[in-house]
């Protein structure tokens, strides 16, 4: 009977676990290790998750979903190449021969955007006499933040509330600039007048616009790192320094390098010709109109802006009537006087029209859309307009088309990878939960011999004694994977306020925005990272349990009862 009931209704099993869990220290550790296990590998994966998140959204800007790209000597008809693609229809993408379509039916209207860009490698010079080499992007303003919000970049702009972390309102964008000679064209000049407003516009429209002499000069807008002349400090605000230079005679002179009010910079190019070879080093003052900032520091640091046309003009890519030279042929010609022919040398040389050229179109897609079903489109788009210009343009087959994720592999995998190292390591070190749960119900195992003993005489299977440790293995994950998620949860969820609270109370700041560039500590808590996590913290306790239910179940029932 007593066999029969405990095979069939194993009630036991839910008693002795409830029991075991309620009454007992020692797997109350066990939860309290898998807890912390569980909370550990969430808030790092979550933290390190959202680090990446901001990196590839801040790294979206000034590049845009797509970019098709002939570097150095660039190509032409882009205007065209730029209309084709904003009217896209969203056509069903036909695969190249083995090539796997990555969407069956992709939506209508894929592209919302294109842009014109010319980037090139320069050499700026600073007023201080120092040189940077920067990465020079060539736009129209207007077409480029509608592919990449450039106009959100710019830093140098009116600002009514501080920064989060900027308790000291040491940002020096919160007080007002009076600068007459630095009003918005149109604007009439007081006293009160407020230079911010101007050089957000001048940043806009990348040129520097002075009252005094009427004049609007086309303007660079440089990375807020590349100069060197802004102080970052804790808070995650930009402070101008002032910068020391020394002349001829030796003496040092002070420089106002706040570059947006007075600063100038040399820009130096190298123009290629269309086979690739230098032609002459070009060189031009441009004016300072603003100051960018993205938040990757290699754009940061190593990016100057400035008007498509005015690197056109520079690098020798703008329209123009040009000579080609051919080689040296004969002509026979007949003398008016005489009426002599004779023979005479003849240069094939012609002036023929050389259009406007760019390295690069930016396609920015609509919100949703996977970037490789755009890059898909793009290429198509593009092919059929290397159809209709045939030796003009590079072929299809040869075009740079590629997603920002593979225009960027480099950098975006070196994160990943070390996100996987960190998991990984922290992974290996939950394996102590696993430990933890195996020497605690070993013990258990040999203190509850005679429990054991006595199961095993009243007919419970070898089965029923595993499952019942197994079982109590499983409680035990479960009730601390869920503890584990609900202090992630809340760590995550007040993960700034945290670590504010460290910095007054222990003086400790972990996440610097001087170092990290962003001034709140990101994070991105994701059901599947979640459900990855709780379910490894369950199967690890399981595992836990494992031995030592083998272990029970083929314990023989006299011995254990006999046990002392």
């Amino acid at each position: 009977m007593h066999q029969g009931y405990l095979n069939s209704a194993p009630v036991y099993q839910a008693l002795l676990t409830r029991r075991y869990l309620t009454s007992k220290i020692m797997p109350l550790l066990s939860s309290l290790a898998v807890m912390l296990c569980t909370t550990m590998v969430l808030v790092t994966w979550s933290v390190m998750g959202g680090f990446l998140k901001v990196l590839l959204d801040s790294g979206r800007k000034l590049v845009g979903d797509v970019k098709i790209e002939w570097p150095n000597t660039g190509f032409a008809y882009y205007d065209e190449l730029i209309r084709d693609l904003e009217a896209d229809s969203g056509l069903t993408v036909t695969p190249r021969a083995g090539q796997r379509s990555t969407a069956a039916s992709p939506p209508k209207g894929l592209i919302i955007a294109a842009a014109p860009i010319i980037e090139s490698f320069g050499v700026l010079g600073l007023p201080d006499g120092r040189t940077v080499n920067v990465m020079l992007k060539g736009v129209e303003p207007v077409s480029f933040d509608r592919v990449t919000n450039y106009y959100g970049t710019l830093w140098w702009k009116p600002l009514k509330e501080p920064l989060p972390k900027d308790d000291d309102k040491e940002d020096p964008r919160l007080q007002n600039l009076t600068r007459v000679d630095m009003l918005i064209p149109g604007a009439v000049p007081d006293d009160k007048s407020d230079a911010w407003p101007a050089m957000l516009e001048n940043g806009k429209n990348l040129q520097r616009y002075h009252t005094g002499s009427g004049q609007v000069k086309p303007a660079v807008v440089l990375g807020t790192e590349v100069t060197g002349y802004n102080r970052r400090s804790a808070s995650g605000v930009y402070v101008p320094m002032r910068s020391r230079s020394r002349d001829s005679d030796g003496n040092i002179n002070l420089l106002s390098t706040f570059m947006p009010l007075d600063g100038e910079v040399t820009l130096h190019v190298l123009p290629l010709d269309k086979k690739g070879r230098g032609i002459e080093m070009q060189s031009r003052i441009f004016p300072v109109a603003n100051e960018f900032k993205t938040d990757v520091f290699l754009f940061d640091k190593g990016v100057a802006i400035l008007p498509l046309g005015e690197l056109q003009k520079m690098l020798k890519m703008d329209a123009a009537k040009r000579l080609q030279t051919g080689k040296p042929g004969v002509r026979i010609v007949k003398d008016p006087k005489t009426g002599e022919e004779k023979i005479e040398m003849a240069s094939q040389d012609q002036l023929t029209e050389d259009p406007a050229r760019v390295t690069g179109v930016l396609v920015r897609g609509k919100d949703g859309v996977d970037a490789r079903v755009l890059r898909d489109r793009c290429e198509e788009i593009y092919a059929e307009f290397a159809a209709r210009h045939p030796g003009e343009v590079p072929l299809a087959a040869s075009m740079n088309i590629q997603t920002w994720q593979q225009q960027n592999a480099g950098f975006i995998g070196a994160v990943e990878k070390e996100i996987a190292l960190v998991l990984f390591l922290f992974s290996m070190i939950s394996l102590v939960a696993v430990v933890l749960v195996l020497s605690i119900f070993w013990s258990m195992v040999s203190e509850k011999t005679k429990d054991i003993g006595i199961l095993r005489a009243i007919g419970a299977s070898k089965m029923g004694i595993a499952w019942l440790w197994l079982r109590y293995g499983l409680a035990i994950g479960i009730v601390g994977s869920i503890m584990g998620f609900g202090l992630s949860s809340l760590i995550i969820m007040n993960i700034n306020p945290i670590h504010e609270w460290m910095g007054r109370a222990m003086g400790i700041q972990i996440w610097d925005p001087s170092i990290y560039y962003f001034t709140q500590i990101p994070s991105d808590l994701r059901w599947d990272k979640v459900l990855l996590v709780l379910g490894g913290g369950i199967i690890f306790s399981v595992l836990g349990a494992l031995i030592p239910a083998i272990r029970a179940s083929r314990m023989d029932p006299v011995r254990a009862l006999r046990f002392e």
